[in-house]
């Protein structure tokens, strides 16, 4: 799917004039860009304690901060298996038991989500035609409805063997859910909701000002505020379609500037050079924390 994506996207802009974008792109402002996404990470990192403290856990900062960018490099190869690769380090390095270090990933996780969905509902105020025109595009309510159902169907069948499973699995299962569901209600618990709050709101706003300082990288690219919100949404939904939105990121981004008059082949530059910039700090960053890990934790 990423290799036919890449091929679209380069049969709107071809690699040599790709190639001149990147020449005369401003790495000045790409470089600011890169900054904000560093901050965020240190804030993700940072916040994290706050759900951890209350389950009796006090991990080394640097230990979070490295956990975080393999997480973010493990997304790149495999959707999703970042969550699952941080709570497994905090594990092997801070004892933190899986299950509960990864239920505060899912209260992390539920955080994030309200927060995106606030920027979709600033962005809708300002967009309202755009957002419209996104939701209901190819919607079919027959077949949503199909599905909604069979999906509650399955969860059903699943908690009913786990709550009267009597097998080994069952037991495990359980245990494991129990250690999730301690994780994930310490989002409640927290004595510092303020300071996650905040950091939650930082975050997000290092996200938005990641892309919104990369566009000036691009020679002549001016994106009004609802185009700079728009362009992000677009972006972060591919990023969560895709292993870290190879492909399908510069068309999500070029489809959501065309909206503004950006011509297509400028609007795919753009989302190229804004790939490559936050997935080469991702590569660097993500690397750099695996090869460190071991060293900064000799003694265990």
């Amino acid at each position: 799917m990423g290799g036919f994506l890449v091929w679209y996207s380069l049969t709107i802009v071809s690699p040599k004039a790709l190639l001149q974008y990147f020449k005369n792109a401003n790495y000045w402002w790409i470089g600011l860009g890169l900054i904000f996404g560093i901050l965020s990470h240190l804030s993700r990192a940072y916040r994290w304690k706050f759900l951890l403290e209350p389950l009796g856990y006090k991990p080394r900062f640097v230990n979070s901060t490295l956990a975080v960018l393999v997480a973010y490099l493990m997304n790149i190869f495999l959707p999703r298996a970042g969550e699952v690769t941080r709570a497994a380090v905090m594990a092997n390095y801070e004892k933190i038991p899986f299950e509960k270090g990864f239920g505060t990933i899912v209260a992390e996780r539920i955080a994030d989500l309200i927060m995106m969905l606030l920027i979709v509902g600033i962005t809708l105020l300002i967009q309202f035609d755009f957002i419209w025109q996104l939701l209901s595009k190819d919607f079919n309510p027959i077949k949503s409805i199909i599905t909604i159902v069979s999906v509650l169907l399955f969860f059903v069948v699943i908690f009913l063997y786990i709550k009267k499973g009597k097998s080994n699995i069952a037991k495990k299962i359980k245990s494991f859910l129990i250690g999730l569901k301690e994780g994930v209600l310490s989002i409640f618990k927290m004595k510092n909701k303020w300071a996650f709050i905040f950091h939650t709101i930082f975050i997000w706003a290092m996200y938005v000002a990641m892309f919104w300082a990369t566009i000036p990288a691009v020679e002549g690219l001016e994106v009004p505020i609802g185009g700079v919100l728009i362009g992000f949404i677009a972006g972060g939904f591919s990023i969560a379609a895709t292993n870290g939105g190879v492909g399908l990121y510069p068309v999500a981004v070029a489809g959501a500037l065309a909206l503004f008059n950006i011509d297509k082949v400028t609007g795919n530059a753009f989302g190229w050079i804004m790939w490559t910039a936050q997935t080469s700090m991702v590569v660097v960053f993500g690397g750099l924390a695996f090869l460190l890990l071991p060293v900064v934790n000799k003694e265990k």
